[in-house]
C-alpha cells in the first residue's frame, strides 16, 4: 500500500512564461525618432553651412564671440554691407560686404562710371603733358621759337587743340593754294616728332578766312581750299614720324569756324587746327559716325604757346586773302 501511494504522488511542472517586457513597452522608438531627428538637424546645418558666405561665417563667429557688438550692428545679415562686419555677396569668396540682388545692377553702373571717370582724367594729364612737351620743344629750338606766336595749344571737350595760325607776314600756305611754306613745314614735322609720343587718335582741320574766290562757290572755293590744306599738312606730320593709322579725320571747314568771329577776314582765321583725341570723343566718332561740331576759337582765349597777334583796324585792309 505504501509503495501505492509513492507511486500516486501528483507531479509538478514548472514553466516559465516569456513575457513583453511590459516596463519598457516603446521607449525605443522615441529614442530612435530622437536621433534620426537630430541626424537630420545635423546634415541641415550642414548644407546650410556650405551654402553660407564666408562673410556670413564670419559674422557669425563674431557673433558667438561677442554678440553684443553684432546685435548693435544690425543690418539684415551678420555679413551685410550695411553692418559692421562686412562680408557676402555672389561671390562667397567675398569679404567687402554683400550686395543685395536689386543693388547689384546699380553697383556695376557706379563702378563703369567710376572707372570711366578714373581714365578720364589720366588721359587729361597725360594730354596736358604732351602739351607741355609740345610747349618746352618749340622753345627749345631756335627754328620754332621764332613761330611760337602762330602756335596756340588749348584743351577742348574733344582732347588737346593744337592750332597753327597765319600773320600778316609769315603765312603758312601760298595764297590761294596749299603749298606749305618751309617754316610751316617744320612746324608740322617737329609737331609730328611729338605726337608719336601718345597713341591717340587725332583730326585734322582747314580753316580759311571768309574772303571768296572769284569763281564763287560753285567753283573751286574755300571749302576744297580748307581740305587741301588739311591734307597737306597730314602728309607734313607723316613725313615727321607720324604714322598714318593715327590720323582718323581730315575735313575743311572753309571759313565756317572763325578764330575772330567779330572780323572774319583776319588772318588769325586761316589756320590748322590738328586735335588729339581723347577715348570719349574717338567713341562718340566710332558709334555714332561723326564728333560734335568743331569749338569756336575766339582770339581773347589765352594760348598756352604765345599771345594772340592783334593786327591793327588799318593794316586788315591791305592783308591777302586766305
Amino acid at each position: 500500500m505504501a509503495g501505492d501511494a509513492k507511486k500516486l504522488q501528483p507531479i509538478i511542472v514548472k514553466k516559465i512564461k516569456k513575457g513583453g517586457h511590459g516596463a519598457h513597452g516603446g521607449a525605443w522608438k522615441i529614442a530612435y525618432a530622437d536621433f534620426v531627428t537630430a541626424m537630420m538637424a545635423f546634415f541641415l546645418l550642414m548644407w546650410l553651412l556650405g551654402s553660407t558666405s564666408e562673410g556670413d561665417k564670419k559674422g557669425i563667429q563674431d557673433y558667438f564671440q561677442n554678440p553684443l557688438k553684432v546685435a548693435m550692428g544690425g543690418g539684415s545679415g551678420s555679413g551685410d554691407a550695411t553692418s559692421i562686419i562686412k562680408g557676402g555677396g555672389t561671390d562667397l569668396t567675398r569679404q567687402g560686404g554683400q550686395v543685395k540682388n536689386g543693388d547689384v545692377e546699380s553697383e556695376r553702373r557706379h563702378a563703369m562710371q567710376t572707372l570711366k571717370t578714373a581714365q578720364a582724367k589720366a588721359e587729361r594729364e597725360r594730354l596736358e603733358t604732351l602739351s607741355q612737351k609740345m610747349s618746352d620743344v618749340i622753345d627749345a629750338s631756335a627754328k620754332l621759337s621764332s613761330f611760337k606766336n602762330q602756335i596756340r595749344l588749348d584743351m577742348t571737350r574733344d582732347g588737346l587743340r593744337i592750332q597753327i595760325v597765319d600773320e600778316q607776314n609769315r603765312p603758312m600756305f601760298q595764297s590761294g593754294d596749299a603749298s606749305v611754306q618751309p617754316h610751316m613745314r617744320e612746324i608740322l614735322r617737329a609737331i609730328g616728332a611729338v605726337l608719336t609720343e601718345v597713341p591717340n587718335k587725332l583730326t585734322l582741320e582747314g580753316h580759311t578766312d571768309a574772303k571768296p574766290f572769284g569763281a564763287g562757290e560753285r567753283g573751286y572755293s574755300n571749302w576744297e581750299l580748307s581740305s587741301d590744306r588739311a591734307n597737306a599738312s597730314r602728309r607734313e606730320l607723316l613725313a615727321g614720324g607720324l604714322d598714318e593709322s593715327r590720323v582718323l579725320r581730315v575735313q575743311g571747314l572753309a571759313a565756317s569756324v572763325p578764330f575772330d568771329s567779330k572780323d572774319t577776314l583776319n588772318p588769325i582765321n586761316r589756320r590748322i587746327s590738328i586735335i588729339v583725341m581723347t577715348r570719349e570723343a574717338e567713341d562718340r566718332f566710332f558709334q555714332g559716325g561723326d564728333a560734335p561740331a568743331p569749338e569756336p576759337a575766339e582770339p581773347e582765349q589765352a594760348p598756352l604757346v604765345g599771345p594772340p597777334r592783334v593786327v591793327p583796324e588799318h593794316s586788315r585792309a591791305q592783308q591777302s586773302s586766305r
